[in-house]
């Protein structure tokens, strides 16, 4: 498979989630705590990755209110011709929000053995729990 997939349940209405979605200083709390980011179609971004040591950078490709962050994803320096995407959906439930994060995109990085890098990202996805922080970080007030 060449996307990473997770989901999440957040005991929040979407508007409160929406929040730390669509602020640098919401992103911070749960993203990267050093994202520097223009939120706007069209606006870039620069961020250290969760491993420490990767540099992330892109553009915003999707901006729908309480719905979706679309972001250009590529690993600087680390032989990507192309960026992937991150996909961050927001749907309500019927107790709070159901938070998707989906890496896409890896076959068109022109990078020979991207594969790998599917599978680096799956055992990243499940190491730095990424949608937990966000949980975390609406259960203590960040929303």
């Amino acid at each position: 498979m060449s996307e990473v997939v997770r989901f999440i349940e957040i005991p929040a209405p979407p508007s409160r989630v929406w929040r730390l979605l669509s602020t640098q200083e919401g992103l911070r709390r749960w993203l990267a705590p050093d994202v520097e980011i223009d939120l706007q179609v069209g606006g870039a971004y620069r961020m250290l990755g969760a491993d420490g040591q990767t540099q992330i950078s892109g553009t915003v490709l999707e901006l729908v209110p309480e719905g979706r962050l679309v972001l250009s994803w590529l690993e600087e320096e680390a032989g990507w011709v192309h960026p992937a995407r991150l996909v961050v959906t927001l749907e309500p439930t019927p107790s709070g929000s159901r938070v998707g994060l989906v890496h896409d995109g890896f076959a068109g990085i022109g990078k020979p053995g991207w594969v790998g890098t599917v599978d680096a990202y799956e055992r990243g996805a499940d190491k730095h729990q990424v949608l937990q922080r966000l949980a975390e970080a609406v259960a203590t007030g960040g929303a």
